[in-house]
């Protein structure tokens, strides 16, 4: 019923990008993306943001006047960065404080619209999200193994949708690569010398960019396209041919 996906993905979306911009400063950060949540951890001077006002530090104000983010490398001084950390910083709390309660994040009123409409996308992609997180959490229970989230998807709306899926619990905030500006290859470059040489990668995905990045990497790629491959990746897991 492609009407009807239509409009559960818009309500989606729209949830998405309320949590990112109410709860994770995103009219603060969409121009100031990172690839990773730690990327700018180096300007943070560790001070105490219990108290901190985020909402009158005059980072937006600066951030828009003078285009700070832009592509040109240009950067705003030691202040101005100091204070993008701490947005980092406080988003990553966020994360790891909700990931597996984002209820008490979004309060009693968005709660139920949220769980509501979770299964209607549940009912209508017949359990889809169920079927990937059997595999996900069976990977994120192993001693040895990790899961690892390359998305082109922003990094501040992306860590939005995970939460919003219930992902927090299978993707530590670490483990999550946004591809916005350099691309799947590149984080694949970045996760291989976080990770090292000597591991086994498993690329999972239905994307021909994460595919060929995949190959040009020497990884085993994974296609899901269909239900039965996600009930074919769940039973590899299961018997530990993978």
């Amino acid at each position: 019923d492609p009407p009807m996906a239509v409009t559960l993905g818009l309500r989606m979306e729209e949830m998405i990008f309320n949590l990112a911009d109410t709860h994770l400063f995103f009219n603060d950060l969409e121009e100031c993306d990172q690839v990773h949540i730690d990327d700018v951890s180096s300007d943070d001077n560790g001070q105490d943001l219990s108290t901190y006002s985020f909402a009158t530090d005059g980072f937006h104000a600066a951030a828009s006047s003078a285009n700070l983010c832009l592509p040109t490398g240009v950067r705003g001084g030691v202040d101005w960065m100091r204070k993008l950390a701490f947005r980092y910083r406080r988003v990553k709390e966020l994360y790891n404080t909700y990931k597996n309660n984002v209820g008490g994040l979004l309060g009693p009123a968005k709660r139920d619209a949220w769980l509501q409409l979770r299964a209607e996308i549940e009912g209508l992609t017949d359990s889809w999200l169920t079927n990937a997180l059997k595999s996900l959490s069976i990977i994120s229970t192993r001693s040895n193994c990790v899961n690892v989230l390359v998305t082109t998807t922003q990094l501040i709306p992306a860590l939005a949708k995970v939460l919003l899926y219930s992902l927090g619990g299978a993707f530590p905030i670490e483990n999550i690569y946004s591809a916005t500006k350099i691309g799947k290859e590149s984080c694949f470059e970045r996760i291989m010398q976080r990770f090292g040489r000597k591991v086994v990668y498993v690329v999972i995905g239905d994307g021909v960019e994460e595919e060929q990045a995949a190959k040009k990497h020497n990884m085993p790629f994974w296609r899901i396209s269909s239900h039965s491959d996600l009930l074919a990746l769940h039973q590899a897991l299961e018997l530990e041919y993978l």
